[in-house]
């Protein structure tokens, strides 16, 4: 069944090429949001589905793209193990696939990794229907490997993922959440302070003039770190974290733009409009604003940084931030190389591939 839908899937983007017909990659569609529109003939690819294999003493899974993120994680938490980068779901169908081609990573980002410390190795079917592997399921296997990287995050730009192998890591034995009352700007200092102490923080969060820690480990560290740091003690954390990761939190509600901005964590606040939600020790700032993208843009640029259009709203300009024409060059031989027709989510990512 899994080498017929492969098959299948391979057929298709073939007679896509040789038609030069765009395809749409359909996973679970949490993150359709995310990036630009694209238009097309839909490529629906969860049925290809399942845990492949999982050695919990080797600290791998590898797993099938449309298999649900929940059911990755529930198996890995009956081993006490978990995906490090702690992936953001945006709904009940979240996948695999969707995860590593969003390439986008939860409130333990700052402390784990993005998801690409995680990607062991990645198969997929390139523009021309070909099947191809990259990297490995061992931890030194480094054949391929950037490539694995480049895919993560490529929003399906470059090919349908159909297998991911990941690095798992334990699940810490203790956790605590306290929060205490600050003004962005001292919690953007405090959070700075804290990254150069010893201390076993995986997750930070200023929303509401509320600064948030979380505190994972062995649990006399927790518990050493807890009174050094001081605060109240959150008691539905998970919750909090959970609704922080899948933008739940009332901070995402509403319909104006959200935007996503990614800066060093010492950067001073944005003179932007609108309300913020701080993240990663202060290195990700999401704004939800009526600002133009130009003032966005121009503000994270003079922050060294750069500002995604997360949310789109009503407004119709594109998604990521512009690029260099050097590294525009650079994507589009990779596109050349992977998709030479161009028909995989054309424009998902840039108009221009």
């Amino acid at each position: 069944m899994a080498d017929a839908l492969v098959q299948q899937f391979a057929d298709t983007i073939r007679a896509a090429a040789d038609a030069k017909r765009p395809l749409r990659i359909c996973g679970g569609g949490s993150k359709s949001f995310y990036g630009n529109p694209v238009t097309g003939e839909d490529l629906q690819v969860t049925a290809y589905r399942g845990i492949v294999s999982y050695e919990p003493t080797e600290l791998v899974i590898t797993a099938r793209a449309g298999t649900p993120l929940a059911e990755i994680e529930t198996a890995m938490r009956e081993r006490g193990q978990m995906l490090g980068f702690e992936p953001p779901h945006f709904g009940g169908g979240a996948t695999l696939g969707g995860c590593i081609a969003a390439g986008l990573s939860g409130p333990r980002r700052a402390s784990a990794g993005s998801v690409r410390d995680f990607v062991l190795g990645v198969r997929l079917l390139d523009g021309r229907g070909t099947d191809l592997a990259f990297g490995g399921q061992v931890m030194k296997n480094v054949a391929g490997y950037d490539v694995s990287r480049l895919i993560t995050g490529s929003l399906g730009t470059l090919g349908v993922i159909l297998e991911v192998s990941l690095k798992a890591l334990p699940l810490p034995p203790a956790e605590l959440t306290l929060c205490r009352e600050q003004s962005r700007s001292d919690a953007i200092a405090t959070m700075n302070a804290w990254a150069g102490q010893p201390l076993p923080i995986t997750g930070t969060c200023h929303v509401q003039k509320r600064l948030y820690v979380r505190l994972a480990g062995a649990a006399s560290a927790v518990k050493a770190a807890a009174n050094k740091i001081g605060g109240e003690e959150v008691g539905n954390a998970a919750e909090f974290w959970r609704n922080v990761r899948d933008q739940q939190d009332v901070f995402f509600s509403g319909v104006r733009p959200t935007w996503r901005i990614s800066l060093q964590s010492t950067a001073a606040e944005l003179d932007l409009s609108g309300p913020q939600l701080v993240e990663w020790g202060g290195a990700l700032r999401w704004l939800k604003s009526d600002d133009d993208a130009m003032s966005v843009r121009e503000a994270a640029r003079k922050a060294d940084g750069h500002a995604t259009l997360f949310r789109r709203g009503a407004t119709d300009i594109n998604a990521f931030h512009p690029l260099p024409e050097a590294m525009m060059r650079l994507h589009r031989r990779v596109k050349q190389a992977m998709d030479p027709v161009g028909i995989l989510n054309p424009g998902r990512m840039y108009s221009e591939w």
